[in-house]
């Protein structure tokens, strides 16, 4: 690669508007009094500069975007964006390390919601505000990059999803930019209704916010140790049943029925078999805990509830369900695994890379059963190639071997099995918590060794860039030309 200047103008523009946003937090910390606030106006101005001295390096001649600039520039976005956003945290008071801070702001920023921060109901409201709107910036960074990025360097399957605005890097603009602004006031909108909402059902308005912008983004930073179950309400959590299944559709849906009518989402396939999956493991769930003892209303809506934070990818919790029976643990795990929809803040395999390999399976037992019978495979009533069969084949691959290899290196760093494949399959499905009492719902990351926390920082980047927009990197032919 010989002209480094597309990624460096534009990881620029990114990283000077991400300086910017750090200006809120400081507004939060002055409006409540806090010291702190002088933090973020440095990590601020920091940012800001290094971020206009990259654009001012590429700024010049007319500028060619390729492929390989799109895998190079996406990646080198997801681990800049952490290493400034991580400045205030080692600033503030009460100040934390290097890994603790690039771990939370990686948590953060691809929305995973593993926290190693302890005693969150005491920290200074900036530290609490930046956690959130890290989650914010990540959730909408993914739809973007989900719809815009990703089906251009045809990643795992997502050419599927690929549109004509998108079809080469030529083409980006302007329809891009206009469906990229329609969609930031979608996410805008969302979150304001979410944390009115919450305010209304008893939260305090900072906290109502910060919760909101966490529960589109499904992210699950929450600023309370106890996370949603601080408040034991039900209405809050319905509340955020409601918006983070709305995270976790496609966003390019929502614009879709603006312009055709509500009908447009619900006849989704990928939306209909993700909502059915949904439904179909709480009940197993429900039935699984009721067989062991649980009853009533309150301990069915915390099925729900915690089985869709953990689907969805949102990780909040109101309960330890490590203490559930063996098989709901089993039915959590698949579900964190599998993950939301694809353009959406959501996490985790993703539902449509399931139905293109059942259509797979199905058509290779139609040739069993019938050799002269020709089947088509289709998704949402187009046929499907045989390339975007051999990147969803491909990925699920990846994905399963990538979780192994990484809890075999957290199992080296003197973890146990379950913490370190529960471990693992968080960071690369970009979940949060975890099984076991360690890094579980009622525990957190902190005292893992500082190997792991590196090695689960890797993990959440891989995981977050659909694996195979990094590991494209270390090819040698990546390079060449």
């Amino acid at each position: 690669m010989h002209d480094l200047r597309p990624i460096l103008l534009v990881n620029g523009v990114l990283l000077a508007t991400f300086g910017a946003l750090m200006m809120l937090p400081a507004a939060v910390d002055i409006l409540l009094e806090d010291r702190d606030w002088i933090v973020f106006v440095a990590s601020s101005l920091i940012t800001i500069f290094t971020g206009l001295l990259m654009w001012a390096v590429a700024r010049g001649r007319p500028l060619r975007l390729t492929t390989r600039h799109g895998f190079l520039m996406t990646c080198l976005a997801w681990v800049l964006l952490p290493a400034f956003g991580a400045i205030p945290f080692m600033w503030s008071d009460p100040g934390f390390s290097v890994t603790d801070s690039y771990f939370e702001a990686v948590s953060g920023i691809t929305t995973t919601g593993a926290t190693v921060f302890t005693g969150l109901d005491d920290l200074p409201p900036g530290i609490l505000t930046w956690r959130a709107l890290l989650q914010w910036i990540g959730g909408l960074g993914i739809i973007v990059m989900s719809i815009a990025v990703l089906p251009m360097l045809q990643v795992g399957g997502m050419q599927l999803f690929k549109a004509e605005a998108f079809d080469t890097p030529e083409k980006m603009l302007p329809r891009a930019s206009q469906i990229a602004a329609w969609l930031v006031g979608v996410y805008v909108v969302f979150t304001l209704a979410c944390a009115l909402a919450y305010h209304l059902a008893g939260m305090r308005l900072l906290y109502s916010l910060l919760h909101a912008m966490c529960t589109v983004a499904t992210g699950g930073f929450s600023p309370h140790d106890e996370s949603i179950g601080y408040y034991d309400s039900a209405s809050i959590e319905v509340i955020a049943i409601v918006f983070m299944l709305i995270g976790s559709l496609p966003f390019l849906l929502y614009f879709e029925a603006a312009r055709r009518g509500p009908q447009r989402i619900i006849s989704d396939a990928q939306v209909r078999t993700f909502l059915f999956i949904v439904v179909f493991f709480v009940i197993v769930l429900w039935m699984q805990r009721t067989a062991a003892g649980a009853e009533g209303i309150d301990a069915f809506r915390e099925t729900v509830f915690n089985l869709v934070s953990v689907m969805t990818g949102t990780g909040f919790a109101t309960t330890d369900y490590n203490q559930w029976a063996g098989l709901s643990l089993v039915i959590l795990f698949v579900a964190m695994c599998m993950g939301g929809c694809a353009g959406s803040t959501s996490c985790g395999i993703k539902i449509f890379r399931f139905m293109v390999l059942w259509e797979d399976i199905k058509q290779h037992m139609i040739a069993i059963i019938s050799p002269a019978r020709i089947h088509v495979k289709r998704y949402n009533g187009r046929p499907l190639g045989d390339d975007v069969s051999a990147a969803v084949q491909s990925f699920f691959f990846l994905y399963v071997t990538s979780i192994l290899v990484l809890a075999v290196l957290l199992g080296f760093t003197g973890l146990d099995p379950i913490t370190a494949l529960s471990g693992a399959a968080t960071a690369i499905s970009n979940v949060g918590p975890g099984l076991g009492s360690e890094i579980g719902p009622a525990g957190n990351y902190a005292e893992l060794p500082i190997v792991a926390k590196w090695l689960l920082i890797a993990g959440m980047v891989v995981g977050r860039l659909e694996l195979f927009s990094v590991l494209v990197l270390l090819l040698p032919r990546f390079w060449r030309g």
